[in-house]
């Protein structure tokens, strides 16, 4: 592989999938080939000593940008060409197509041979809006290959693009590391921690933001408890809309049944997920299509942990989960199909069993680490 630059805003310790998808992939190149250049997480001594002690245990050459929000601006692009030529790189992977990858003719003019855009969801909301669906028809013919996570964002994504610039884009989904997220991963731990031990457990891990729909499943909890009494619903994790689903479950009645974690560290995620019995994140479009799920890495990792999977129909979601195989899909926002899916998985052990292990089959077989990074590998 040649020497590679990473461009992007979105790298540890910034939490999120994105993140984590680059710093995956990252850790599976040749560290003496690699040299990331990312945005400053956050401003202050705080998260400047955050940043630095992170960048110091990687074991490739990372270099922040003094803002925290890189932009395709005249600076950040005589920057990138900068560190192009310094360390020798003559691939170019922009982790987030828009807008980062509006540099890619100045670092073709540099030197660059090959340039790989990886575009998630946010870039097929752009699709739909005429002058972003401009730009990114100019990132889509200055780069070699736009990369889409499933068929939902291909295919909105490539209205935008050349026929040329479409035809070759390529799938590249982030995946899961089967040897973290496993059957065995410490949710006895954290069921006790909690007085969850005996109790049947609905865990939904994510951001807490309206798109991903943990309000949709303190909506549904009414339904699920009038059948499993003893039920209760874990949200794992932080987020801007954590104060108004706190006052939706006091709304609701179902206070006591609802269990906040707050912000969780990545190394404890895996137990949260076993802590659970079902995982259910029904997420849903909002704002007329241009927030939307690009794939939901969770129900890949609730899968890898050998549970069940309820799953929104906002975007590329249904790509994370085979129907009827591995979980079901129902309409986001649909807190009816969503508690009627979790009462048939809470009350059927036999199917949780058979649906947990086809989903840690298919993780085996299709989403590990290794295999997507082979395929980044060869595109640059």
């Amino acid at each position: 592989m040649d020497k590679t630059l990473i461009v992007t805003n979105d790298f540890p310790p910034r939490p999120g999938g994105i993140q984590a998808f680059l710093h995956n992939m990252a850790l599976r190149m040749d560290p003496e080939r690699l040299v990331v250049y990312a945005s400053t997480w956050k401003r202050g001594a705080e998260g400047a000593e955050a940043t630095a002690a992170f960048d110091a245990e990687q074991p490739f050459t990372v270099v922040r940008d003094r803002t925290t929000m890189l932009l395709p601006t005249p600076r950040v692009t005589r920057q990138a060409v900068r560190l192009l030529r310094e360390h020798g790189c003559s691939s170019v992977w922009f982790g987030a197509a828009a807008p980062l990858g509006l540099m890619a003719p100045a670092l073709r003019r540099a030197g660059a041979r090959r340039i790989v855009a990886t575009t998630h969801g946010h870039e097929a909301g752009w699709a739909q809006l005429p002058a972003s669906r401009q730009l990114l028809r100019r990132i889509g013919e200055g780069t070699d290959t736009i990369t889409y996570l499933g068929e939902y964002t291909r295919s909105r994504i490539a209205e935008a693009l050349t026929p040329e610039a479409a035809g070759r884009m390529v799938q590249l989904p982030p995946g899961v590391d089967e040897k973290t997220f496993h059957p065995d991963s410490g949710g006895d731990r954290v069921r006790a921690r909690l007085g969850l031990t005996d109790r049947p457990v609905v865990v939904c891990v994510s951001r807490l933001v309206p798109r991903k729909g943990q309000d949709t499943l303190v909506l549904a909890m009414p339904a699920i408890l009038a059948r499993v009494p003893d039920a209760v619903l874990l949200v794992v994790g932080g987020g801007p809309y954590a104060g108004q689903l706190k006052k939706l479950a006091d709304e609701t009645g179902v206070q006591d049944s609802v269990r906040f974690t707050g912000p969780v560290p990545w190394e404890e995620l895996p137990a949260h997920y076993g802590a659970g019995d079902v995982f259910a994140m029904p997420c849903r479009t909002r704002r007329g299509g241009l927030d939307v799920e690009g794939l939901g890495i969770v129900y890949l990792e609730a899968s890898a942990t050998g549970l069940p999977v309820v799953a929104g129909d906002s975007g590329g979601a249904p790509d994370a989960v085979l129907h009827g195989e591995t979980g079901w899909v129902v309409r986001g926002g649909s807190a009816e199909e969503s508690a009627d899916r979790i009462v048939t998985l809470l009350g059927d052990p036999e199917m949780r069993r058979r649906m947990g292990e086809r989903g840690r089959a298919w993780v085996e077989e299709k989403w590990r680490w290794d295999l997507l990074a082979g395929q980044l590998r060869t595109l640059l």
